[in-house]
């Protein structure tokens, strides 16, 4: 008798983008960090964020640059400590994502996802939420889904505007070991 294996489907063709060099942020690059954000902050995606921000959170963020060395894409991933009653430990959330124009659709969104998701397991987060207006397409592509935001880290939800009705999204990891 042959029995046959059922196979999973393939995954969506973003987790298999090309891939870019990706490296931590530095300090002196928070005006660029911030002129990557602005187009987003226009549209109403992204709340305005100074400077100085940027400049005191610069190791929160990935980048990925053009070989002129203009940023092509950024993202943060903040850390926040694991609260009284929860029983869960650190939960990471994913913020202030942005490509810019002339670079979306070519993998560099999903590069920077990806070595969030690696340095998110490397620090062992059990736990991503970020927070989107849009569609949040790449995200959902890479596994996380709609959540509630009781189940997210009370700090961060708090400092959510609910006037951009922003759709929480969360994702649970495998942590090596």
């Amino acid at each position: 008798m042959i029995t046959a294996t059922r196979r999973p489907a393939p995954p969506s063709h973003a987790l298999h983008a090309p891939t870019f060099p990706v490296r931590t942020a530095r300090p002196e690059e928070a005006a660029a960090l911030a002129d990557l954000s602005r187009p987003f902050v226009r549209s109403g995606a992204l709340r305005e964020r100074p400077v100085s921000l940027y400049a005191a959170h610069a190791a929160d963020f990935l980048v990925t640059e053009a070989p002129d060395g203009t940023l092509d894409g950024c993202v943060g991933l903040g850390v926040h400590p694991a609260e009284t009653g929860e029983g869960q430990g650190p939960a990471g959330v994913v913020y202030d994502f942005c490509v810019a124009g002339r670079r979306q659709g070519g993998g560099v969104g999903a590069t920077l996802l990806r070595a969030v998701l690696a340095g998110a397991r490397t620090r062992s987060l059990a736990t991503l939420f970020t927070a989107t207006t849009g569609g949040g397409g790449l995200f959902l592509r890479f596994g996380f889904a709609p959540a509630t935001a009781r189940l997210a880290p009370i700090s961060w939800t708090e400092s959510l505007d609910p006037r951009r009705e922003a759709r929480i999204l969360r994702k649970a990891l495998q942590l090596p070991g």
